[in-house]
């Protein structure tokens, strides 16, 4: 059996989606035409996901924070997201990858919230591929769910609090049954992990471009994953 922590290719790969911002005020646009172009970078890290074999792809769609933001740019970002599902659903059929969500699902609108059930049930079979949306998400958020749900379980005498480990634990996390990634990118150069994924990132490899991510293509994806595959991952091992 394979180690795949020595595989040169990630098995999942995490991406925190920057500059989308950026790149509209670089070019005299509203922020909701760096949201537009940046959809179809999702396109492309999807495909090329598919091509080098990556089978789980999360990407840092909405975070908790983002509610922060003008009203404005919210609704046009909810309804970018609406608009992917219904014109990109046919492409999860095709390569039978399923669609998941991880965050607090119900603070998102309600047409939004009954878009996304209806294609993630419609993909729930299907194994060739996973794409993990991370909407209205924070992994200090998810850390405490998870503590919450052991406090629970320890209230009603079904846990003793001396067998919570690091794998009880993490199997109360928003998806337990999808491996830790092995790389997380993040665009546009920013050098922080901003509340993504705190508990999965631990073991991570990370990598940053500076390219803006509506600017991101399949290129830039094997660039990074030519750099993954030259890094020796020790674990905490000896070279």
């Amino acid at each position: 059996m394979t180690d795949h922590r020595e595989s040169k290719v990630p098995q999942h790969v995490a991406i925190i989606m920057d500059g989308n911002g950026r790149w509209a005020k670089q070019r005299g646009y509203p922020r909701i035409k760096g949201h537009q172009a940046g959809a179809e970078a999702v396109r492309a890290a999807v495909r090329a996901c598919r091509n080098a074999g990556v089978k789980y792809l999360t990407l840092y769609a909405f975070s908790s924070e983002n509610w922060v933001r003008p009203k404005d740019e919210i609704q046009g970002l909810m309804k970018l997201l609406r608009h992917f599902l219904k014109n990109d659903e046919h492409e999860l059929h095709e390569n039978r990858i399923r669609l998941r969500v991880i965050g607090h699902f119900q603070d998102l609108p309600k047409t939004v919230q009954g878009e996304l059930t209806r294609v993630m049930d419609a993909t729930r079979e299907y194994k060739d591929g996973h794409l993990i949306l991370a909407l209205s998400y924070g992994g200090r958020a998810e850390i405490v769910d998870a503590a919450r749900k052991l406090g629970h379980r320890v209230k009603e005498g079904q846990l003793d609090p001396n067998d919570i480990d690091e794998s009880t634990f993490a199997a109360e996390m928003y998806v337990p049954d999808v491996p830790d990634p092995d790389f997380m990118i993040r665009t546009s150069g920013e050098m922080r992990i901003s509340n993504f994924l705190l508990w999965q990132l631990s073991y991570a490899e990370l990598y940053v471009t500076d390219v803006l991510w509506p600017d991101f293509r399949e290129p830039h994806f094997e660039e990074a994953l030519a750099n993954y595959a030259a890094r020796h991952r020790r674990f905490g091992d000896v070279e």
